[in-house]
């Protein structure tokens, strides 16, 4: 938010408060209704809402005021993607300091974040806590378990929370490119049209954790980047919490390369699952590789989820234990 001092007449002011990569009705709601709240809150001032600037107008107590409240009603918006009426009367009926310890105490019950409409993103799994826990102390985290297991979605909330308490300046999120019994070159479209649903998971998790149109922003001025691994290839990410996903799709070399992108203030989340291996026969995971080799550096950590990890439908936990015991049976045959 942007704001801007318009006049400052005898006996009032006017200020023109800009809503930047926020859709007003997120704030004022669809048919104004939280900027009708508002009006009725400050009666001796003008609140005047042409698209995404406010223009108040009045008494300069009141102006200061207002722009005190408004302020945390945006501080509010930003770390819990909603607002509603009771947020707007809470504000109003309670000093900063308040406000901030309700923020604060709501941080400390394991909560991630919170997404889009209030939503609340946080551990919910013994093994997703563990990969919380664990990545307060370590700067490289492997997360390698089935599907439905919620690995992705942790690190991606492990990494929008980051961004918002400014630990990291951006987000790398990447995918090798690995044709799942299809092929690229029958695909419509440029390369990105081809690449987007290999990287649709990562798009996913970030909508439920942010709004549409501060993400469109994000993504437009690279403060979240969405790239094939091929894309990494003599980089170095500072200052950048890097995920790379389904990384049991990668080469020996392309985990190697992309391990070594590391910069200063990195935070670094490789996850996969090595019972989905797209890879030609002949070549090795280098997800494999780097669980032998990388497991006793120190600063890197391993957490290994199973089927009690499973969040989506019970019956993925069913279908998880069918493969395995068939897997047991093939190789004692």
């Amino acid at each position: 938010m942007t704001e801007q001092p318009l006049s400052t007449p005898e006996h009032g002011g006017e200020q023109l408060f800009s809503l930047e990569s926020i859709h007003p009705s997120d704030i004022f709601g669809l048919r104004e209704e939280r900027l009708k709240l508002l009006k009725k809150l400050f009666p001796k001032l003008k609140l005047v809402l042409r698209g995404n600037e406010l223009k108040v107008i009045g008494d300069v107590d009141e102006l200061n005021l207002f722009r005190e409240k408004f302020e945390s009603i945006l501080e509010h918006y930003e770390k819990f993607n909603k607002v509603t009426d009771e947020t707007i009367l809470e504000i109003m009926a309670s000093h900063e300091s308040q406000t901030l310890s309700s923020i604060a105490a709501l941080e400390n019950q394991a909560i991630l974040l919170h997404g889009r409409n209030g939503m609340v993103i946080k551990a919910r799994t013994p093994n997703q806590v563990r990969m919380v826990e664990s990545f307060k102390t370590h700067d490289m985290l492997f997360a390698i378990g089935p599907a439905g297991t919620g690995k992705t979605y942790t690190a991606v909330a492990l990494a929008v929370r980051a961004l918002k308490n400014k630990e990291v300046r951006r987000i790398i999120l990447t995918r090798p490119a690995v044709e799942a019994g299809e092929s690229l070159g029958f695909l419509p479209g440029d390369l990105k049209e081809k690449l987007d649903p290999y990287l649709q998971p990562l798009y996913d998790a970030l909508r439920d954790m942010i709004p549409p149109a501060k993400l469109e922003s994000y993504i437009e001025d690279k403060t979240i980047e969405i790239a094939p691994l091929a894309f990494m290839r003599g980089r170095t990410l500072d200052n950048a919490f890097a995920i790379l996903d389904e990384s049991q799709n990668a080469t020996e070399s392309q985990l190697k390369m992309f391990l070594t992108r590391m910069g200063k203030s990195a935070k670094f989340i490789i996850t996969g699952d090595i019972t989905q291996i797209d890879l030609p026969r002949h070549q090795t995971s280098g997800l494999i590789t780097a669980t032998r080799i990388l497991n006793r550096v120190k600063g890197i950590d391993f957490i290994f989820l199973n089927e009690t990890d499973v969040v989506r439908h019970p019956l993925v936990t069913k279908i998880i234990k069918a493969y395995e015991g068939a897997g047991e049976k093939e190789s004692r045959g």
